[in-house]
């Protein structure tokens, strides 16, 4: 169906000329687009895509008034109509109930329209101007306080993937500076490291786009790339972590394998199978409901839901599973039973993190304001701090990290100050024989001169760097050690 306003005016234009059956609910429709009231700011001059999208709903709605079969159940209803805004059906006497229209930016879609109907079977009409009226003042109800926490949301998304990006970073040069950290688990450590890297970055460029300053390039095809790399990320980001329960199950449970394990199928897992997902996602994007940036929700994300669940729900199985051994192991060593519980705990605590079971915890959305603002806010941290949190935990957290860290710090330490004794030891050699010199000179200078006593000797250099020298002689000086370190 062609989405050109010209076009639909063009239609409609026809429709109410030529259509003669529906001339009567027609007239009715056309009457009624006066009904609504409070209308919003942003409604009085809308963009042009605004005017399409109300120009399409408008004829699809003429179509639905005119084609569909009329009401067969007995006693009286409210004739189907179009209000201006939303298309109403054939209503029972009560009050009618749909969603708001996402027209404008300043609607929520998630509030609802209400329209009345009366006991004689007419629309209900406002009192003040006597008009057939729909209810939209939820709509905009609660705008200013939506607006507001979704600049707090979009700053907190902001704030947690440039602090996942430093920390993954940091962590990244940590694991390739220290050789003695090198092996297999450090190698997936870095690899997952880098899937959260890259999500971050075109999460950050997505939000950016999308929700930042820069609304004209919203409808671009680099947007929708953006939302396709962020799809793909993420799912990296999840099978990399199933990348880490296997390995970790295998170096546990499977304890037959003692050498290396082949990593290639870890990359092919982590790296490969998640293009498969994003691109029938943003195939089926393109087919079925390709909207502006691919920003709404629609039942097509659970072609990457789908996997993502997937891999969550068999690391949550090995994660009980490397529990049970763990218990059982430390059953086996006669350890106390508070000694046995706390490292049981204390391994869960540390894997619950890297497995994502913390996204199974909490799958219901609740329906209240309050409780639904709360719960977005807890859901933006764990989700997008998650880089931050897996660097901290993996990372700075790690008792070998942080030993290989202190004796890298030792070692600066100790090298530092063996560099400042050696510059002392050239400043006061230099000092020395500069002295040495001065007084050859003046004893050459006092050849012919009067002799002077070993006191007078000591005065003279007394002032050649403070040595203390017998005899006369200048080379004698007992130099005081420094050689502390």
């Amino acid at each position: 169906m062609t989405r050109n306003p010209s076009v639909l005016l063009l239609l409609i234009t026809l429709l109410d000329t030529q259509l003669c059956g529906g001339e009567e609910e027609l007239m009715m429709v056309m009457t009624s687009a006066e009904q609504v009231s409070d209308i919003p700011a942003s409604s009085l001059d809308p963009p042009s895509t605004t005017r399409e999208q109300i120009l399409l709903a408008q004829f699809e709605c003429y179509l639905k008034i005119i084609y569909e079969p009329p009401r067969s159940d007995p006693g009286p209803y409210c004739n189907r109509t179009w209000d201006g805004w939303l298309c109403w059906g054939d209503s029972a006497p009560g009050t009618a109930v749909q969603l708001c229209p996402s027209y404008f930016h300043d609607f929520d879609p998630n509030e609802k329209v209400t329209k009345v109907c009366n006991s004689d079977g007419q629309w209900f009409r406002h009192p003040e101007s006597d008009r057939l009226w729909s209810n939209y003042t939820q709509c905009s109800a609660y705008t200013k306080q939506d607006h507001k926490l979704m600049y707090v949301m979009y700053y907190l998304v902001m704030v947690g993937h440039v602090l996942s990006i430093i920390s993954l970073l940091i962590s990244i040069c940590i694991f390739s500076y220290f050789k003695c950290l090198s092996c297999q688990r450090i190698t997936l450590h870095k690899n997952m490291f880098t899937s959260f890297i890259l999500n971050s970055i075109a999460t950050i460029g997505y939000f950016y786009v999308v929700f930042g300053e820069h609304h004209t390039t919203t409808e671009s095809i680099g947007c929708k790339l953006l939302a396709s790399i962020m799809h793909y990320t993420s799912c990296s980001n999840y099978f990399w972590m199933l990348c880490e329960g296997i390995y970790l199950h295998t170096l546990i449970i499977v304890a037959v394998f003692v050498g290396e394990q082949q990593l290639g199928w870890y990359y092919v897992l982590g790296w490969g199978f998640p293009v498969i997902p994003a691109v029938l996602h943003a195939v089926a994007r393109l087919l079925f409901h390709d909207d502006r940036c691919w920003a709404m929700n629609t039942g097509l994300l659970y072609i990457t839901n789908v996997p993502i669940h997937a891999a969550l729900v068999v690391n949550l199985f090995f994660l009980l599973n490397i529990v049970r051994v763990l218990i059982t192991k430390l059953r086996v060593t006669h350890r106390t039973e508070s000694n046995i519980y706390m490292k049981a705990v204390r391994a869960t605590i540390i894997l619950v993190p890297l497995l994502g079971i913390h996204f199974i915890l909490v799958p219901l959305q609740p329906s209240g304001r309050i409780s639904l603002a709360v719960y977005k806010l807890f859901m933006n941290i764990f989700v997008h701090f998650q880089g931050l949190l897996v660097a901290v935990i993996f990372c700075f957290c790690n008792g070998e990290v942080q030993l290989a860290l202190q004796r890298k710090f030792v070692q600066y330490r100790g090298q530092r100050k063996r560099r400042s004794l050696v510059t002392y030891d050239s400043h006061c050699n230099y000092h020395t024989n500069s002295s040495i010199t001065e007084t050859s000179r003046v004893t050459i200078g006092l050849e012919h001169g009067p002799t002077y006593t070993s006191g007078g000797t000591h005065a003279l250099n007394g002032h050649s760097n403070g040595k203390r020298c017998s005899s006369g002689e200048p080379d004698s000086c007992d130099l005081p050690d420094f050689t502390e370190i």
